[in-house]
């Protein structure tokens, strides 16, 4: 392949600090430095007015609009900082929807996505549960996943945490999670581990649903009635593969936080996490690697990264807003597409 890959890149949410880590991400010599060609999808006018007010503030590294590649998508809203509404709602669908028809279309090989506001979307009646679920249904994946990747920059151990349910209601959760949705979950999870990461052989650790994961019935039943069953079918299926589980939830984080943080405890971390729903995932993959943590959503015809945060719309325009995450959203892109698009 003698032409660089190529990464699309969304505003996100214009109301929120999208613009600000965008334009400190590409100023930072770790974007700079890789072997891909970057193009924003945006309404430009949002770009140099967010460039204009950052200006005032020293010291900050930010790109100059008139040398960045962007795909004006001017929708002609009036947009406040700090202040998520239909209108800027509007413009961060469009912004995603944009970037979606040029990488089907074969333009982009990854789109990297801004955070977005969920009530914006809605009140521009837009009605998704968040950008991932866009992203499938534009591209016709009818199984996908939300994966959480994090280098540690203590040890260097790479933590990552799959979904198996994602944005719904907690009462919710034991009626959506059946054995079915774990299997093609793990499915997803084994194949990502292969396929974008390179691991031929793999050790997975699982939650359990309950508290304890269930004592033996007292807790709850689904680790006894399904998914230990279903475990140790897997396991029997896939000797390539060491499934750890039902890990009771309260235990199963403290040795990947020894692989985070100590270099002697790496071997303690598992390839892979599956957790059985959103806050059970998310709370400690957040507390270890809020600023190093990415969402890639797998499944889909093309790679997908996104930061791990929100839109932050409470320090929108103050100059002060993290790229880190942004940064790794675009590192780890260019390296999945490395691995798919480029040949060994």
């Amino acid at each position: 392949m003698n032409q660089p890959l190529k990464l699309a890149l969304t505003l996100g949410d214009p109301a929120g600090i999208g613009a600000e880590i965008v334009l400190k991400a590409l100023a930072h010599p770790q974007v700079l430095d890789l072997p891909v060609k970057l193009t924003v999808v945006a309404d430009r006018r949002q770009v140099v007015e967010t460039f204009s007010l950052l200006k005032n503030f020293s010291n900050l590294a930010l790109a100059d609009p008139d040398e960045i590649d962007i795909i004006d998508t001017n929708t002609g809203e009036a947009i406040t900082l700090g202040q998520g509404d239909a209108h800027s709602g509007t413009a961060s669908f469009t912004y995603l929807d944009t970037a979606i028809s040029h990488t089907l279309a074969g333009s982009f090989d990854a789109i990297v996505t801004a955070p977005i506001a969920k009530s914006a979307w809605k009140l521009a009646g837009h009605i998704y549960p968040g950008q991932t679920e866009l992203l499938a249904e534009r591209s016709q994946t009818k199984q996908f996943g939300m994966l959480f990747v994090g280098k540690s920059p203590y040890t260097g151990w790479q933590l990552r945490t799959l979904l198996a349910t994602v944005h719904i209601p907690l009462a919710q959760v034991a009626q959506v999670l059946t054995p079915q949705l774990v299997e093609a979950k793990l499915e997803l999870l084994w194949r990502s581990i292969q396929h974008d990461f390179g691991l031929t052989t793999a050790r997975i650790a699982i939650a359990g649903l309950n508290p304890h994961s269930g004592e033996q019935g007292q807790l709850g039943t689904e680790e006894q009635e399904w998914l230990s069953p279903l475990i140790q079918s897997w396991q029997t299926r896939y000797p390539n593969l060491q499934l750890d589980g039902p890990i009771p939830p309260d235990t199963m984080w403290v040795k990947p936080a020894q692989a985070w943080f100590d270099r002697t405890q790496v071997h303690l971390g598992h390839d892979a996490y599956l957790a059985m729903y959103h806050d059970q995932g998310l709370i400690p993959v957040k507390l270890l690697a809020f600023e190093q943590a990415v969402n890639t959503t797998i499944g889909l015809p093309f790679i997908r990264t996104s930061p791990d945060h929100g839109t932050a719309f409470d320090i929108a325009g103050k100059g002060i807003a993290n790229p880190a995450s942004l940064i790794a959203a675009i590192t780890l892109a260019a390296e999945l597409a490395q691995k798919r698009y480029v040949p060994a």
